[in-house]
């Protein structure tokens, strides 16, 4: 088997795609000149008198680059499905991820085709297809998300087999049994750097947007009463919000993961506060709505009880550790130790920032007249807090919730990347970078893989967050 190239036989088209992103970057130029030093950004009217759009030299590179990316983008669509079309060897490097990366592609087509069939009926979800910047934004999250999901669709290696032939090898080299190849090559100890990449999404995906959701109950069931209620119960929330803010977070992490802090059980003590907030914000939820209903308000408190007392317990009973009561019969999931303490670090340290954006916003919606109303009508503050400030503060704690992912995925690829918590051979981004900046001069394709895959993710959510924020601002 030979080695693949990048393009394989489509490699007649790289010269017209270099071409069109050096007219790009020269347009990209011209455009940024012309809008400090030339003062030709007139604006062009048509035939009829009505404003078309900016004229001079300026208008035109404006148009230039809008069109020189759109065709950028058509010959990168040309590459990936012609190259998933052809065989393996002629559609090169790219034709061949692309293949691997063909359930992903119909779950976003799909996904896709349905938002924007539907996106009258789906709210801000809905309206985030009229955003560019949004639709973006959501197509680059959405892909890591589905590659996550279908990761053992697409991998083509184990993560963790070596092969000691392919250390270091380069992008498309075969493997030696003639099975396959090593699509972006392979790292130190010769295993898949594409496979890793592929299954260190699985890992980020599971921890980050989850750690996430419950560091936002916490920051929501302790903000909206200290902005509420304010006087001493703001004072002492506050306090300690900045005590936590106010420690290193790198030196935090490492405490938390020495064997003398574990072995005290710290981080399960954390689990077994920190994970009880989402407990206790779903039944303060379902009292404040349905307390005139008390029937029905306490059969579903009992069934979050019930149900989510069982997640809890199987949650923060680890097996070897200090807190470990729940017979293994009906222990749900056991989390490994070393992913709950990075799971509670995250929640810790973003669980402040959450509750000083929460307390903020109340403090300024409680102000509002149709909150006065609900106090004239007689509801409880719980009812107000919930049900009238909480649903008016939901564009900004959506758009912070999809950028604090973002610096969720950066620390745990900080974490990862300073051996704190994972373990050395976990296939998650940071760890592969850390292994594969060792050799970064003689190989860098190990280290920059999985850091492309970061960055494109974290790129993903900010845009994604941008596009929320200009709906919601018409909302």
């Amino acid at each position: 088997m030979d080695p693949l190239t990048w393009t394989g036989s489509l490699s007649a088209l790289n010269p017209v795609l270099f071409g069109l992103a050096a007219l790009f970057a020269l347009a990209v130029i011209v455009q940024i000149v012309s809008s400090l030093f030339l003062s030709d950004a007139a604006v062009a009217f048509g035939t009829d008198g009505v404003a078309i759009g900016p004229g001079g030299l300026y208008g035109a590179s404006e148009r230039a680059v809008r069109w020189l990316f759109l065709a950028i983008v058509a010959l990168l669509v040309i590459y990936l499905v012609a190259g998933a079309i052809l065989p393996r060897g002629p559609g090169g490097i790219i034709g061949a991820a692309a293949r691997r990366f063909i359930p992903v592609g119909i779950a976003l087509v799909v996904t896709f085709a349905l938002s924007v069939t539907f996106k009258r009926k789906l709210g801000l979800y809905g309206k985030l297809f009229d955003s560019t910047i949004g639709m973006i934004g959501f197509a680059m999250v959405m892909f890591w998300v589905y590659t996550a999901l279908f990761s053992d669709m697409i991998v083509a290696n184990d993560v963790l087999s070596q092969i000691g032939q392919m250390k270091n090898k380069a992008p498309g080299t075969p493997v030696p049994d003639g099975t396959g190849w090593y699509l972006f090559g392979g790292d130190h100890l010769g295993r898949d750097v594409f496979s890793r990449m592929v299954k260190g999404s699985q890992i980020v995906i599971e921890i980050a947007p989850l750690a996430t959701v419950f560091a936002f109950m916490v920051g929501i069931t302790l903000g909206l009463p200290a902005g509420y209620y304010g006087g001493r119960l703001d004072t002492v929330l506050s306090f300690l919000a900045n005590l936590i803010l106010a420690f290193p977070v790198i030196l935090l992490f490492y405490l938390l993961v020495t064997p003398e802090i574990v072995t005290t059980g710290l981080p399960q003590f954390m689990a077994v506060v920190l994970f009880l907030f989402p407990l206790i914000f779903l039944m303060v939820l379902l009292d404040s709505r349905f307390y005139v209903q008390p029937a029905r308000r306490n059969l579903m408190i009992a069934a979050v009880v019930l149900i989510g007392g069982w997640l809890y317990l199987s949650l923060i009973s680890t097996p070897d550790t200090r807190v470990s009561f729940l017979p293994q019969a009906i222990d749900l999931f056991d989390v490994p130790s070393n992913i709950l303490i990075v799971f509670v670090s995250v929640v810790f340290v973003n669980s402040p920032t959450v509750f000083r954006i929460v307390r903020g916003i109340t403090l300024d919606i409680k102000t509002r007249d149709y909150v006065s109303a609900a106090q004239t009508r007689g509801e409880r503050p719980w009812y107000i807090m919930l049900w009238e400030i909480l649903p008016n503060a939901r564009g900004p704690l959506i758009v912070d919730f999809c950028l604090r992912i973002g610096y969720t995925t950066i620390l745990l690829g900080t974490l990862g990347f300073f051996g704190l918590g994972l373990s050395p051979e976990s296939p998650d981004w940071g760890s592969t970078i850390n292994a594969g900046r060792k050799l970064l001069t003689i190989a860098p394709h190990p280290a920059i893989v999985p850091a492309l895959a970061l960055m494109s993710l974290v790129l993903g959510l900010n845009l994604l967050a941008d596009g929320l924020r200009e709906e919601s601002l018409k909302d």
